[in-house]
């Protein structure tokens, strides 16, 4: 089984993809990771991340880059929503998205673009969102908690531009499959999203 889940930046998705993954016991991809891991490269590298052939080039990244946890910081972030926006980054990632989906047993992927693009045969398909105002709350008291100074009118206003970058991007835009069950967490507790999402696979289950 292949549950894709897709949304905007913190509207819980990650922490709904892995409550699925635990709970059907599947392999999880945050594949945001991915773009992240991009991200750090092309700043490491000091690349314009504006440049597609700059941002392509940092997509040969060390897997280990993968278990850096400043991938998580904001201003990384920030940058893997612009490199992610070029075609050519996409498609450098895909295949490598695509061998996780489809591998034996299935898998659980969050992202932006799951339901639409890696996997769009997926037997689940959830898109997950909340205001932008909660979301920047969830991201501004997270960035609190690791000793940001970052306001709440900064990190809102950088939660409505990646909105927009993700969802105006001509490759893989932010958009709800046509098939996802839509899951709107705002005012939901984390328990009662991951409960609701559960519910809503189990009714989308293929029957063995």
């Amino acid at each position: 089984m292949i549950i894709a889940v897709d949304g905007p930046a913190a509207s819980g998705k990650g922490t709904i993809a892995k409550a699925l993954a635990r709970h059907y016991h599947l392999p999880h991809l945050d594949t945001g990771l991915l773009y992240r891991a991009v991200a750090a490269t092309v700043r490491r590298m000091e690349l314009n991340p504006e440049k597609e052939a700059d941002a392509v080039a940092a997509c040969d990244f060390d897997e280990l880059t993968l278990a850096d946890p400043g991938l998580r910081d904001d201003d990384v972030g920030q940058l893997a929503s612009i490199v992610s926006a070029h075609p050519l980054v996409r498609a450098a990632l895909l295949q490598r998205q695509k061998r996780f989906a489809h591998q034996e047993g299935g898998a659980v992927l969050d992202g932006r673009d799951i339901g639409t693009v890696i996997a769009p045969d997926a037997q689940a398909k959830l898109f997950v969102r909340a205001t932008p105002t909660i979301r920047a709350q969830r991201r501004h008291n997270e960035l609190k908690n690791r000793g940001s100074a970052a306001s709440f009118d900064q990190v809102l206003a950088d939660i409505r531009a990646r909105d927009e970058r993700d969802s105006s991007r001509s490759a893989a835009p932010l958009i709800p499959a046509s098939d996802a069950a839509l899951l709107d967490t705002s005012f939901l507790s984390i328990d009662a999203s991951v409960a609701k999402a559960i519910a809503l696979v189990e009714a989308r289950r293929t029957p063995a």
